[in-house]
């Protein structure tokens, strides 16, 4: 691309009243060769018809200093072939100046540092405007927009059905015989209406219909996914089957195409090595996205000795329940343990939730629905009932026949035809034994395993999804920011494989994988990445000529978009890529970059900032600020007008993972006072849109302590500090803190070299 560029400041949200705008555009003109104009408001009509002005006179290139990259998007967004960078202005140097306090004298030099802040964001603003690339989209070659749900319950009927009337082909592969899951046992559904207290009928057999009357929907029941290759757009599918008698084994019911595609005999299974199977041919079936829906399994509770699972008759568990009382085999009087009680007290049985207190208020109404003179008994530490299942439970309260106590459950016993239950420190104040004909067990909700459910990826960091046991097995990314993801692109987990939830909340969670695995296909279509980096067209490209085959680049990436050959050299899936640079970061010969983010530009634009020699009241500390969390809640510190020391200047960067070691050791080697990254906070209460970039990158942190000891530098010059995007009020402190340790540490010997 031939450039053409020209730089621009916006005069108002304060900025023309802090700043000198006309030596701002000295420094833009004289320093990086560069035009420099001003406007009052460049994010109105006529701003920006005053730069589509220029733009029509051949300007390609555009830097913005005004407000924050984060809003006004649309305004500053001059289309796909025209290059804009922004220069934070406004919130991180206008807004983030410290005010003296009420009754002190203001700094004599405040002015000079503001003007030096912002002659260093323009410097960098433009330095990343000289060094960025157009974007060229990974266009594949042949896109397959099929949807393959695994999983026919509630979720992945939901799901399917979705989708095809999005306008898309779906193929739905359910390991039993028949489509329905676990919900086919179920006698009544919680409400979903006002008043919020009645039962209603079981929606699963409606749904079934619905999916098997859709032409869209191809079904496959009695089989299971053996397999699955490549990536978003180009996914290869191989199935199994089940053992189970279904419609696919019978040969009637295969067409001819699908015939030519089955391997021929029978194969041992590679999980088991006992079960024999028939297997499609890996290319036989390809698919654009997957979505996830393999649902759950009742929670073990037999550990609980004193309750007498497994050892005595009539102790069940919730999920047995429901099925005898779809029989119409409910006893008459029944107690509905939901926690372990005796040494445990207040915890609650394995992967229990609101879904558990509901079923057992839901089950207890039909002791008192199918006996005239039933007693439900519910024994709960922790009643949850969110939203409008509040009603729900006060109407279980109003049923005389239910009775509900907080107490801790001591122990279950076989007594005279029957069973007692002793319960200690109930509400009434006081230990009860009930006598009742049988106890149920609120067994949680467990994800099948990825294993178990046969996801089997072909994929060099695993069948599976990493670290899945930091997040009790359930397959997500992100839980809070990003529903549905899982660790592997193009691949979208909802129902109980991804949260227990009611009937009514897996309808929504279907609803939305479907939608992601839609608008994974979409973009993959465009050429541009998905969530959390939507539209982004650039892609990781690698030098390999200068590859040492280290393996770091496909160890870290925390979503498998890299696969190795024999010699261990990186093989790229761009559909796979979420752009988080964490391959960047990890790797030691800076051979990976993207085309507007790589080691080259960032490392310029740190060399960008002007550091001053011999001067304590000028020391310069360099912050690369994740954009996912930290950046934002930065931009909110300056919108609170809180103060942000001037000595310190800010690079957004995609993810921490990112972060290549390199940009520290040259930014100290340069002058730099010292050197601080902020991030997400990882560990039990990640937050990392990434999965694992801060975490990485809080490691490489701790290594690059041992080299500046060699150059002869305190390794306290550098820190990682974890923060959330609500922790705006907390920035300035943590930032401020630090600076004082540069300040009492005192310059960097290096300045002047």
């Amino acid at each position: 691309m031939d450039k053409k560029y020209c730089a621009y400041i916006c005069a108002g949200c304060g900025i023309g009243d802090a700043l000198d705008l006309e030596a701002l555009a000295e420094v833009v003109n004289d320093e990086m060769s560069m035009e420099c104009k001003s406007h009052d408001c460049l994010c109105g009509a006529e701003g920006r018809a005053f730069i589509e002005k220029d733009i029509a006179e051949g300007v390609n290139t555009v830097v913005v200093g005004a407000c924050s990259p984060r809003v006004m998007t649309h305004e500053f967004d001059f289309g796909q072939d025209k290059i804009t960078v922004r220069a934070n202005l406004r919130e991180q140097v206008v807004w983030a100046e410290i005010k003296p306090a009420e009754g002190e004298e203001p700094d004599s030099e405040a002015e000079e540092y503001l003007m030096e802040t912002a002659g260093d964001y323009m410097r960098m603003a433009c330095t990343r405007a000289q060094k960025t690339e157009p974007a060229d989209p990974y266009q594949l070659e042949e896109l397959n927009k099929t949807i393959l749900v695994m999983g026919g319950g509630l979720a992945g009927l939901t799901a399917a059905k979705e989708a095809a009337l999005a306008g898309y082909s779906v193929i739905l592969a359910e390991r039993e015989a028949n489509l329905g899951g676990k919900a086919l046992g179920w006698r009544k559904s919680f409400p979903t209406a006002a008043p919020w207290t009645d039962l209603e009928e079981n929606p699963i057999n409606a749904l079934i219909a619905e999916v098997e009357s859709n032409d869209k929907i191809t079904i496959k029941t009695g089989i299971e996914v053996a397999r699955i290759t490549g990536a978003p757009g180009d996914f290869g599918i191989s199935f199994k089957a089940t053992g189970v008698e279904s419609e696919w084994d019978a040969p009637a019911k295969v067409t001819v195409d699908e015939q030519d595609l089955i391997d021929k005999g029978e194969k041992e299974d590679p999980n088991t090595g006992l079960q024999k199977y028939t297997e499609i041919n890996p290319d036989a079936v390809m698919v654009g996205s997957v979505v996830l829906a393999t649902g759950w399994k009742p929670a073990v509770v037999s550990q609980y000795e004193h309750l007498g699972y497994g050892t005595i008759d009539n102790v069940v568990t919730n999920a047995e329940f429901e099925k005898l009382a779809k029989e119409g085999k409910v006893p008459e009087n029944v107690a509905f343990v939901q926690s372990p009680g005796g040494k445990e007290n207040d915890n609650d049985f394995p992967y229990c939730n609101s879904v558990t207190s509901m079923v057992a208020l839901k089950q207890a109404q039909y002791v008192c629905e199918d006996n005239a003179e039933g007693k439900a008994y519910v024994l709960y530490q922790h009643m949850r009932t969110p939203g409008h299942m509040e009603l729900f439970y006060k109407n279980a309260q109003d049923n005389e026949g239910i009775f509900l106590t907080k107490g801790n459950v001591m122990k279950v016993e076989n007594s005279d035809g029957g069973l007692t239950v002793a319960v200690e420190d109930t509400l009434l104040g006081e230990d009860i034994t009930l006598s009742v004909d049988m106890v149920v067990l609120a067994a949680g909700m467990e994800p099948m395993t990825l294993h178990e459910n046969s996801i089997n990826l072909a994929y060099r960091q695993g069948p599976t999804f990493n670290d899945l046991e930091l997040f009790d097995g359930y397959a997500d990314s992100h839980f809070i920011c990003f529903p549905y993801e899982t660790r592997r692109t193009g691949v979208y987990a909802c129902g109980g494989v991804r949260k227990a939830e009611s009937m009514e909340e897996a309808v929504d969670d279907a609803t939305g994988a479907a939608l992601k695995a839609i608008q994974c296909i979409e973009s993959v279509d465009r050429g541009v990445s998905v969530h959390p980096r939507s539209g982004d067209a650039t892609y990781p490209e690698f030098f390999m000529q200068r590859c040492t085959q280290c393996k770091r680049c496909t160890e870290e990436c925390p979503f498998g978009a890299l696969d190795d050959d024999d010699k261990g050299t990186p093989l790229t899936n761009p559909t796979r890529c979420r752009r988080c640079g964490t391959c960047m970061g990890a790797c030691p010969e800076r051979i990976i970059g993207f085309k507007d983010y790589n080691i080259d530009l960032i490392g310029s634009m740190v060399k960008a900032v002007e550091v001053p020699e011999d001067d304590d009241d000028r020391l310069r500390i360099i912050v690369f600020v994740c954009e996912n969390d930290a950046y934002p809640a930065l931009d909110m510190a300056g919108m609170k007008r809180h103060g942000i020391n001037h000595m310190i200047r800010f690079i957004p960067v995609r993810c921490l993972g990112s972060v290549n070691m390199a940009w520290i050791r040259d930014a100290l080697s340069a002058g730099m006072d010292g050197a601080m990254l902020l991030g997400c906070t990882y560990g039990d209460d990640y937050q990392c849109h990434f999965v694992k970039g801060s975490e990485i990158a809080n490691k490489r942190m701790e290594n690059i302590g041992d080299t500046l000891s060699t150059l002869g530098l305190e390794p306290e010059r550098c820190a990682a500090e974890q923060i959330a995007i609500t922790d705006y009020d907390k920035i300035p402190q943590i930032l401020n803190d630090f600076v004082e340790e540069i300040v009492e540490m005192g310059p960097n010997p290096f300045k002047g070299f």
